[in-house]
């Protein structure tokens, strides 16, 4: 059974929500690095920083982040930045989708851990708070309680945005 959790419009208006709060938190900063965990992450980071370059003069950029979300430890993380010197006390926005466990989240961060970065935020499209590492969102777009049978399920594409619970 799939319940839609939230729709186009909705996941449009948290998308605006989370960038203004992205904003207000960092309007002194002259560049951010948003940071997309693939496949998801990454497609709600663009959308993130697109909408953060329409209301605000900070530039913006753009890494993907390609962990191994069921055995992390396996492969390296890859990302999509040239340099590791755009991190360089900088302000880093790490994006996922769902924030369940905390296990994806805390291995996007920990490949930051090697950079010394000025501040490391967190924000996620669902916080489904079943954490099992030590990971909080600073920017949650929706907390929806669920039991640990029931998945959530993101859709994010240029002809469809969609949540579900299934």
């Amino acid at each position: 059974m799939k319940t839609l959790i939230l729709d186009t419009q909705q996941i449009q208006q948290k998308i605006n929500r989370l960038a203004y709060q992205v904003y207000e938190k960092n309007y002194t900063e002259s560049t951010i690095t948003i940071a997309g965990i693939a496949p998801n992450g990454y497609a709600l980071a663009e959308l993130i920083a697109e909408k953060l370059r329409s209301i605000s003069p900070i530039q913006v950029e753009l890494i993907k982040l390609t962990v191994n979300k069921e055995n992390p430890l396996q492969s390296e993380i890859q990302s999509s930045a040239g340099s590791s010197a755009i991190f360089d006390k900088g302000i880093i926005i790490l994006v996922d989708d769902v924030l369940n466990t905390g296990k994806t989240m805390m291995y996007g961060v920990k490949y930051f851990l090697e950079f010394p970065l000025k501040k490391l935020q967190t924000l996620v499209l669902v916080d489904r708070d079943h954490k099992l590492f030590p990971i909080k969102a600073d920017f949650i777009g929706l907390s929806l309680s669920t039991n640990l049978q029931e998945h959530v399920n993101v859709q994010i594409s240029e002809n469809i945005m969609a949540v579900y619970l299934e």
